[in-house]
């Protein structure tokens, strides 16, 4: 299992930041990779993925989300294995840092090989920086979701 930890500084206030990162169908607009995401209950995710031409599908469950704080998930069911935390600091009025901590468990003999080669920890570093793009040219997010789980 590889255990992954990225942060980026963002240009844009916590809640702003926290508010967008609760969009989870928004993601395939700044992460390569996932064609998909379905919020199916208000802790259930159906993702679609495809790297490398290959396609994965995977339900995720929101574990723990405190507002303004953190998001937490593990994968429940399909083709990836994984579990991880975001969790959102605030630096000052308009600033936020964010911190993703990702437990990675590859499947097959592929996976394997481009986890030892550090793929899933470029991807996580790219999705971070691609995020911040996204947010700080936005200014506002697109959407936001407050309760608690």
């Amino acid at each position: 299992m590889s255990k992954i930890e990225e942060s980026v500084e963002v240009a844009v206030p916590l809640r702003t930041v926290y508010d967008q990162w609760t969009q989870f169908e928004e993601f395939p607009q700044f992460m390569d990779g996932v064609q998909r995401i379905e919020q199916r209950t208000s802790t259930l995710t159906h993702w679609v993925t495809k790297v490398d031409g290959v396609e994965r599908e995977f339900d995720a469950e929101i574990t723990e989300q405190i507002p303004d704080e953190r998001v937490a998930w593990a994968t429940v069911a399909g083709e990836v294995r994984q579990a991880g935390v975001v969790t959102f600091h605030r630096l000052d009025d308009t600033h936020t840092k964010v911190m993703l901590q990702l437990d990675h468990d590859p499947q097959g003999i592929a996976d394997t090989v481009g986890d030892k080669l550090g793929f899933v920890g470029r991807q996580a570093k790219s999705d971070l920086k691609n995020f911040k793009e996204f947010i700080e040219s936005r200014g506002t997010a697109t959407g936001s979701w407050r309760s608690t789980a």
